[in-house]
């Protein structure tokens, strides 16, 4: 079993010290530099009173200092924290005080909301800063100046598989929950891939050693969305521990021209996307350019956490013929529950997937719901699995059970059993509307919507009705110069789903609904539902 912090020290001892790790924009960091930075930071924390176990809370926007941190937690045995920097003052205090943390490094830009919360926290004993240039306040330590302090030199630090490291749910369904995993049981899920198709992995450290000094470099990964979600923090954390590169872009929203500018600069081999939310932008660029973008190192492109249509799929595989698919069914707790793999010579329909071998699908009386059968179920992931939710051992359990002697993680997501095997995604269990009686997934209704010539983007939300118990409502945003027509959209839907899962009323929203991660603002749609609904 692995430590990423023996890991990480292995590679900086094998790899060739100018190799890069970290490319942002005009800024590059080799891993001889990043491992002496990285070293510093984790020294400083140690000898500055933090122990094993405790957590340090990353409050930063992509960049090299994101990846800096995460080591540094990793070598100093640190459980590194999540930190949504879209959150509010009042979602910063909350998430702060439940993970627990005792440092927190945050960005300059960010300084009002640790100004207005830091009274709130007597758990932090160290706030460090990355500058803009001007100096830190009183209360705050120089990332860059604690980073140069000292030597460089690794820790002397006996490390555990069973480390931990959080990562906090979006909070879509309530406050954000941090979930526990253990390295050992992450770098299992990480290398899965590679076993599954009979690559050799190495299994002790010096194994690993071996193989960074054959193979030198290791992969170089473009992850457009958040490192502070899962679908961007997992593969960077991969790449990592291999020897890569992570190249981050400098745009505080997603620039889907930046995103092909550094494509074309910095040659990664695999992209990772949010679903349409980055894939529709980035083809829209890619459409109206008369002369080609240059993406031909693009080996693969990976989504996970919001829906990646067909239409999309294809359009980007126009620019990238040579390229893997990957449409990943996860979540925080929940790594491997399906997968959707399209190329140019193998169309898959929108939300289908086939199912992960760690993954069954249950009814909810716990019966296994059989492939063929047409029949709904719960996705349900066996081991390796988190050790559940911090602090919340009611939600834990009901999160993680036992079925039939097997431990599995059941996060709520609800999919259709085809006759073929594969997965039809209908939606979260905290996205269903209740209508008459009948179930409706939001997502299923959303996707209709958005095949809408008109449509750019949608949701669907259910407000209370006297008649139906719940009407289904959807909010959508419409393309440039496209025109509003309710009537018309309606019947999109109807030619497509049943009746009853056609909206009741239909919505332009006022406000974006999804966040810079590409996701879905519920509480932005519901908040537009209600007030029309109101008047």
């Amino acid at each position: 079993m692995f430590n990423f912090g023996d890991m990480l020290d292995i590679v900086e001892r094998n790899l060739p010290p100018d190799a890069p790790l970290c490319l942002h924009g005009d800024r590059r960091i080799d891993w001889g530099e990043a491992g002496r930075l990285s070293n510093n930071l984790a020294r400083s924390l140690r000898e500055g009173g933090l122990k094993a176990g405790d957590s340090l809370a990353i409050y930063l926007r992509n960049g090299p200092e994101y990846i800096l941190s995460l080591a540094a937690a990793f070598k100093a045995r640190l459980a590194p924290v999540n930190v949504n920097y879209r959150y509010t003052d009042a979602e910063l205090r909350y998430l702060l005080n439940d993970s627990d943390a005792r440092a927190v490094v945050y960005a300059a830009e960010f300084r009002d909301h640790v100004e207005a919360i830091r009274a709130d926290l007597p758990l932090v004993t160290r706030w460090i800063e990355v500058t803009d240039g001007a100096a830190s306040p009183g209360f705050a330590e120089d990332f860059a100046a604690v980073s140069v302090a000292g030597d460089g030199a690794p820790l002397a630090i006996e490390r555990s598989p069973n480390d931990i490291f959080f990562i906090y749910t979006g909070g879509t369904t309530g406050m954000p929950k941090g979930v526990m995993w253990e390295h050992g049981e992450m770098r299992e899920i990480l290398v899965r891939p590679a076993r599954t198709l009979g690559e050799p992995v190495p299994d002790t450290l010096e194994e690993l050693a071996a193989s960074i000094r054959a193979q030198g470099p290791g992969p170089r990964l473009l992850p457009a969305c958040p490192l502070m979600h899962g679908t961007g923090l997992l593969p960077s954390i991969g790449v990592m521990l291999s020897g890569g590169s992570i190249v981050t872009l400098t745009q505080r929203r997603f620039d889907a021209g930046e995103m092909i500018a550094a494509v074309e600069t910095h040659r990664p081999q695999a992209l990772v996307i949010v679903g349409d939310s980055f894939g529709r932008p980035l083809l829209a660029e890619l459409d109206k350019r008369t002369a080609p973008a240059d993406l031909s190192s693009v080996l693969s492109v990976t989504s996970s956490g919001v829906m990646w249509s067909m239409e999309i799929k294809r359009g980007l595989l126009r620019h990238m013929p040579d390229a893997v698919l990957n449409d990943a069914l996860s979540s925080s707790e929940a790594l491997g529950l399906g997968a959707s793999v399209m190329t140019r010579d193998c169309e898959v329909k929108t939300a289908s997937f086939t199912l992960g071998e760690r993954c069954r699908v249950f009814d909810e009386a716990d019966r296994p719901v059989l492939a063929g059968s047409g029949g709904v179920g719960r996705l349900a992931l066996g081991p390796p699995n988190p050790l559940g939710y911090y602090k919340d051992a009611e939600k834990s359990a009901a999160t993680f059970r036992v079925i039939d002697g097997v431990r599995y993680c059941i996060p709520g997501d609800w999919v259709r059993v085809e006759a073929d095997g594969s997965l039809t995604f209908l939606g979260r269990g905290s996205g269903c509307i209740n209508t008459g009686g009948e179930k409706v997934f939001a997502e299923e209704v959303e996707e209709a919507l958005k095949r809408h010539d008109s449509v750019s983007d949608a949701l669907v939300v259910g407000v209370p009705d006297p008649t139906w118990g719940q009407a289904i409502v959807g909010v959508v945003t419409l393309h440039a110069d496209a025109a509003f027509d309710a009537e018309a959209l309606r019947d999109h839907v109807r030619a497509q789903l049943a009746g009853y899962k056609v909206p009741k009323r239909l919505l332009v929203a006022d406000r974006p609904l999804r966040a810079a991660n590409g996701k879905a603002d519920y509480g932005a749609a519901r908040a537009i539902a209600e007030g029309a609904t109101a008047r």
